[in-house]
């Protein structure tokens, strides 16, 4: 599934072509997606200028001149790619004034397509709920702080959830909180301050670097050009249990796998061991 960092890459591939170009035709070859589309969709864009293109969470959102916001997920195996249409799943095809088309194609149809007014934005029913942006000012040592010392869950599913903060998905969880030396099961209540400042910096951290490499492509994802992201090239954990850990060097000491709701968490169990010692991102442990 596309994450964060997938999705902020289409974005900035997809700006340059589609930001201040009008949009002159839509095919919609299905009805329905994940959800059905609006009736309304196609008559929505054809004509609009597009504004701005922007991010929450791992929604697309495309602003138009009549101020409508055309929404969209990616779902499981969506993409938006710049190429002609014809593929088998193009389940819509915009045209632009400069003659670019925007294929939304997506073969196990998870994704969506919707539009709505702006000023309904933030009360949209897949938006209203969502958490803290790890990418902005506002995601702090304090804000993450304050939203976790009532959860009892492990820092590793709270850090996932939606409404406290967006776009970490599974890969980047257990990326981060191993470059925090937070173990998985730690119950999210019991992490410090401190941890949460250390926590912050690493998801920041690997969220940009994943996106400076394009993002991850573990599965089906591209960018719209086509290409595929790097960032699985420099994973530290995830989908490396058995290997050693790079941090030791030691055959001993190597990663380890285990299942968390359902989702695979791959930790280092000498680096994460159960403890509320903090050290700094890099520093090797005693």
């Amino acid at each position: 599934m596309p994450e964060l960092p997938e999705v902020e890459t289409v974005i900035r591939h997809l700006r340059p072509v589609m930001v201040g170009q009008r949009i002159t035709t839509v095919t919609l070859n299905r009805k329905t997606l994940r959800f059905p589309i609006p009736k309304s969709f196609g008559d929505t864009l054809c004509g609009q200028m597009i504004v701005s293109i922007d991010r929450r969470a791992k929604y697309i959102l495309i602003t138009l001149s009549n101020e409508s916001v055309w929404i969209t997920h990616l779902g499981m195996s969506g993409m938006l790619s710049l190429r002609t249409a014809g593929q088998k799943h193009d389940h819509a095809v915009i045209t632009l004034a400069s003659g670019k088309t925007i294929i939304f194609n997506d073969p196990r149809r998870f994704g969506f397509l919707d539009v709505v007014d702006k000023h309904e934005l933030n009360v949209h029913k897949f938006l209203h709920h969502l958490g803290l942006e790890p990418l902005d000012r506002s995601f702090t040592a304090r804000s993450l702080h304050d939203c976790l010392r009532s959860k009892t869950t492990p820092i590793k599913i709270a850090i996932m959830d939606q409404k406290l903060v967006v776009g970490v998905g599974n890969i980047y969880a257990s990326e981060s909180l191993y470059d925090s030396y937070v173990h998985p099961t730690t119950r999210a209540c019991d992490v410090t301050y401190d941890q949460c400042a250390l926590l912050v910096k690493s998801i920041k951290q690997t969220l940009r670097r994943a996106i400076a490499a394009g993002g991850s492509t573990i599965q089906m994802y591209h960018n719209p050009s086509g290409e595929s992201g790097y960032f699985q090239h420099r994973f530290k954990v995830y989908d490396r249990a058995g290997k050693i850990c790079t941090r030791h060097g030691n055959k001993n000491i190597v990663i380890e796998k285990m299942e968390q709701q359902g989702r695979s968490t791959y930790f280092c169990p000498v680096c994460q061991a159960v403890s509320k010692k903090v050290r700094p991102i890099g520093s090797k442990p005693s």
